[in-house]
């Protein structure tokens, strides 16, 4: 049997296509950069946010006897139970001459919009959680500082907050929405301390926190 011989010419790219896809994937590459960068600069200016908010909590809880604006009553002063009822903006409303302005609760990625100022403020103009559970400590190696603070909303579970308050545990279903910092987000610890997180990161932080469930008041 004679072999078949096809007369089809193999077409090789010219140097002017060729340039051309190497043109297209430069442009491919910059244009992911520059979103990768743009993404980390707004995580990196949320957890600035955090880091401000941090010394707001403990300046108010060293003019109320030594405790957060989540342990205490509203005859007392406090929000605690606005915050109970998922009501966060409550919080933060008591504890507005420490924050001066409502726009570092606003993290950049949101796709809300942030106040202008403390009239208009409420949960739909914030970014950020309330851990119901932390407490103040001025030992800040105490176990109990561990506690979520507050930080970036955009935490789920496998059951979802009832009532804005979300209850997690280190279990695998605790974890990032692509909401804000796509699987990924910031939180204050009582000590001060705010961690960047992607969703392994979180369970290990909740597992550290000592509690069998963290329960965070969600706007």
């Amino acid at each position: 049997m004679n072999p078949r011989i096809s007369h089809q010419k193999t077409a090789a790219m010219t140097l002017t296509e060729v340039l051309t896809v190497i043109a297209v994937l430069l442009v491919l590459a910059v244009i992911a950069y520059l979103s990768f960068a743009k993404n980390e600069a707004r995580l990196i200016n949320c957890y600035n946010n955090l880091r401000a908010g941090e010394s707001a909590f403990w300046i108010w809880a060293g003019d109320n006897n030594e405790k957060f604006v989540m342990e205490l009553s509203t005859n007392q002063g406090g929000a605690r139970e606005p915050l109970m009822l998922g009501k966060v903006s409550e919080a933060f409303l008591v504890m507005s001459n420490e924050f001066c302005t409502p726009k570092v609760l606003f993290c950049p990625t949101d796709s809300r919009i942030w106040a202008t100022n403390w009239g208009q403020f409420d949960n739909q103009h914030l970014s950020y959680f309330i851990g119901i559970d932390a407490t103040y400590n001025t030992n800040l190696t105490d176990a109990s500082m561990t506690k979520f603070l507050f930080g970036d909303r955009n935490l789920t579970s496998e059951v979802g907050a009832d009532k804005g308050i979300l209850q997690l545990s280190a279990d695998k279903t605790a974890g990032w929405t692509t909401e804000l910092h796509n699987k990924r987000g910031n939180i204050c610890l009582a000590n001060g301390e705010v961690l960047k997180l992607n969703d392994s990161n979180l369970r290990v932080a909740l597992q550290a926190t000592g509690l069998a469930t963290n329960r965070l008041a969600i706007p």
